[in-house]
């Protein structure tokens, strides 16, 4: 087959040309993406945590096989273990404040959305009041003006 017969769409015998499906079709992502600290901190946790499995598995292998490496290895899994504790609180901290400076997620059973609509509502309102206010006022003024 030629370069060009597969660069172009496929046809059928009878002439007609059908063309090429796309590889893959994009679907929405169903949760919103992490942002960007949050996912840092939790990918180091990741990490971290899995060092300290692994070092906690060759503790054990060498407490088996009677090395002199088994109590230094159990004595940095035990610290290990208290850094990955500490990761693990860094992704929730993390996370509380960028919600806290970023503002509450928007869930449709959200208190603060509530709160931000009916502020906007009773906003539009004194606005709309205002603005009747102003032109009766013009309305008043340039009434007198004729008299």
């Amino acid at each position: 087959m030629d370069t060009e017969e597969r660069r172009s769409p496929v046809s059928t015998g009878s002439g007609a040309r059908i063309p090429r499906q796309p590889l893959w079709v994009e679907e929405p992502a169903i949760r919103w993406r992490m942002p960007d600290p949050v996912r840092t901190a939790a990918v180091r946790a990741v990490l971290i945590m899995s060092l300290t499995i692994i070092q906690a598995m060759v503790a054990l292998l060498c407490t088996i096989t009677g090395s002199w490496l088994a109590f230094p290895m159990l004595l940095s899994s035990v610290g290990s273990t208290v850094v990955a504790t500490w990761s693990v609180l860094d992704v929730w901290v993390t996370r509380q404040v960028w919600n806290q400076r970023h503002g509450v997620v928007s869930v449709p059973s959200s208190s603060a959305r509530q709160l931000r609509r009916e502020r906007r509502a009773a906003r539009r309102t004194a606005r709309a009041a205002e603005r009747e206010r102003a032109r009766i006022r013009r309305r008043g003024a340039s009434s007198l003006s004729r008299a």
